[in-house]
């Protein structure tokens, strides 16, 4: 377990903390709470975004962590970092809506790319987002993401990623060197 500045704790995710995460993901990106924060997809997304199963999932696989933070012994945030080869991948990010746009975001990337170099030798960090979240895909190009024009195609009448509320939806890699 380690603590980083401003009172954060990072560790891994533990099945006691399913349910919670499931609620600050959901909180992050979904439904009116996720408007007090501007990491929300309510305008373009209805339903959940993840569920138990696939928290769980995550938390048990050998190739993935899910990075939790805390702040006063409450979890503040999150990532799933996954190991693939040469390169991991980072997802399942979200900060609580309350708390988003005082660094926090910044402070999990930041820790996240660490123990990706450190526990696997990475080289690069990839991530998915949707393509039409231009503000979202500044911000990680802000970070040292870049865009590089690999998409790939939005689950469409699958609910378990959400309910689609227009028709252009699809994901765009980033991709970002670790030094």
């Amino acid at each position: 377990m380690d603590t980083a500045p401003a009172g954060l704790t990072f560790r891994d995710a533990t099945d006691a903390d399913v349910d919670a995460l499931v609620a600050l993901v959901e909180s992050a990106y979904r439904g009116d709470a996720s408007r007090a924060g501007w990491t929300t997809e309510a305008d373009i997304l209805d339903g959940q975004r993840t569920d138990a199963e696939g928290v769980l999932q995550v938390i048990k696989s050998p190739d993935s962590r899910l990075l939790t933070v805390e702040r006063d012994g409450r979890i503040v945030a999150c990532c799933q970092l996954e190991h693939r080869g040469d390169h991991a991948y980072f997802g399942m990010f979200a900060v609580s809506p309350t708390l988003q746009g005082a660094g926090l975001g910044r402070a999990v990337m930041t820790e996240a790319e660490r123990l990706a170099r450190a526990a696997w030798g990475a080289t690069e960090m990839h991530m998915t987002v949707i393509s039409v979240r231009e503000d979202l895909i500044a911000w990680y190009e802000r970070r040292g993401y870049r865009r590089t024009g690999r998409m790939s195609p939005f689950p469409y009448g699958d609910e378990r990623f959400g309910i689609p509320q227009r028709a252009d939806l699809r994901f765009e890699l980033l991709v970002k060197p670790l030094a």
